[in-house]
């Protein structure tokens, strides 16, 4: 069963062990886990989609790709391009400027020839589960964005924020902490200008950095 064979396989590639992709997804056992990768069982919609936010990989290629499969020598996707990791966005300067640079990440040929990327390391715990603390997100060069897209934002010329974007039609904004402890933020059109409130870029994935063992 290909799904189960993806699922072992981006759990080992993240060295995640069964006791904690269980543990992620809410489930109290492993054995859960098990039957997934076995083919014995699979999961439902929901956490099918819980697992490909996790991996950040489309649902449909979870469960139909088989991801083991190498890809052709000439495919471009075996590219790689180098962008900046850096620890802050602030003081509302161009992203090219920025010298805190604190390490390099690798993305596809193909991903780069779509605009300008750069990473960026997750500071706190407001975008908990789905991204945490230290994580490492890779992020394209925007200055505006959809509702239901996580963005990076500067408010009032702070340090970079990390949030789910809604837009409303009158031009308010709300940024919304994916963990319920942290209460969303509303800026009506007047603070969105006057903060001001600036989009710098959209999260386009996120890479999970576990501890070794």
């Amino acid at each position: 069963m290909i799904l189960g064979r993806n699922i072992e396989y981006l759990r080992k590639k993240n060295s995640m062990g069964q006791e904690e992709l269980a543990e992620k997804l809410n489930y109290k056992s492993y054995t859960t886990i098990q039957k997934w990768e076995s083919g014995v069982s699979a999961p439902p919609i929901k956490t099918l989609k819980a697992l490909s936010e996790l991996f950040n990989i489309s649902m449909e290629d979870l469960a139909n790709k088989d991801l083991q499969k190498p890809l052709p020598p000439d495919d471009n996707r075996t590219l790689a391009v180098r962008i900046p990791v850096v620890g802050d966005v602030a003081a509302g300067g161009p992203i090219e400027a920025i010298e805190d640079v604190i390490d390099f990440e690798e993305i596809p040929s193909d991903m780069a020839k779509k605009g300008e990327f750069f990473g960026l390391k997750i500071k706190g715990n407001s975008m908990e589960p789905l991204i945490r603390e230290n994580d490492v997100v890779i992020v394209r060069q925007q200055s505006d964005a959809e509702t239901g897209d996580i963005v990076i934002v500067r408010i009032d010329g702070n340090s970079a924020a990390c949030k789910r974007l809604r837009k409303y039609a009158d031009g308010a904004l709300e940024l919304i902490s994916l963990n319920p402890s942290y209460e969303p933020m509303y800026f009506d059109r007047e603070q969105v200008e006057s903060e001001p409130v600036e989009i710098v870029g959209v999260v386009v994935e996120n890479r999970q950095k576990f501890k070794s063992v």
